[in-house]
């Protein structure tokens, strides 16, 4: 494509050949100076038009930027929520992990305590039954030294009974006792007991 000014087109007047029966020389002026004007019209807007352009393409330049900034910051905003979700992950795991050995442990711990204390509680209990049954034999003991107390005592009650008895039958059979006056001698004069009847 010809660079074209409208001055090129101005000067060019004076370059067309002159024939007979030719263009209106006078209508080729006037219609060369309605293409240098419109020309002119042309490169201004043209001129506007690639200002116009270049700040658009300064604007889509930073707006590109910007989203760039934007589409960097998006990426960076889920690679840290991947990280802080991995994270949280492994520090959940941990927990859990922590957790369940805690768990394990206090469950081996709360068992063994209670096989200690099952093992306490059945040797207390079998000491207990052995001092009762001690304690029982004791009695059982006792009270058949009572029962033997209490069968000899009978016995001997018996015999003393059975004596007294003896006795009261041979004083059963005794004559009556003679009342006789007694003359007591208490130094200094003499005593004598009244005569019953």
């Amino acid at each position: 494509m010809i660079d074209l000014t409208p001055l090129d087109v101005r000067n060019k007047r004076g370059d067309f050949k002159k024939l007979l029966r030719g263009y209106d020389p006078q209508e080729v002026d006037v219609f060369l100076e309605i293409v240098a004007e419109r020309l002119e019209n042309l490169v201004r807007e043209t001129l506007v038009l690639r200002e116009r352009t270049a700040t658009l393409e300064q604007q889509v330049g930073a707006q590109s930027g910007r989203e760039q900034a934007v589409q960097d910051a998006l990426v960076s905003a889920q690679e840290l929520r991947a990280d802080i979700h991995t994270q949280a992950q492994r520090e959940a795991d941990h927990v859990l992990r922590e957790a369940e050995s805690g768990a394990r442990q206090q469950i081996q711990e709360a068992e063994t305590e209670a096989r200690r204390l099952a093992a306490e509680a059945e040797a207390n209990v079998r000491n207990q039954l052995r001092d009762a049954e001690r304690r029982l034999e004791q009695g059982r003991d006792a009270l058949e030294e009572m029962e033997r107390r209490r069968t000899r005592f009978l016995k001997a009650f018996r015999q003393l009974l059975e004596h007294e008895i003896d006795v009261v039958d041979v004083e059963g059979e005794r004559p009556p006792l003679e009342v006789r006056p007694i003359d007591l001698d208490l130094g200094g004069g003499r005593f004598a007991a009244p005569d019953p009847d």
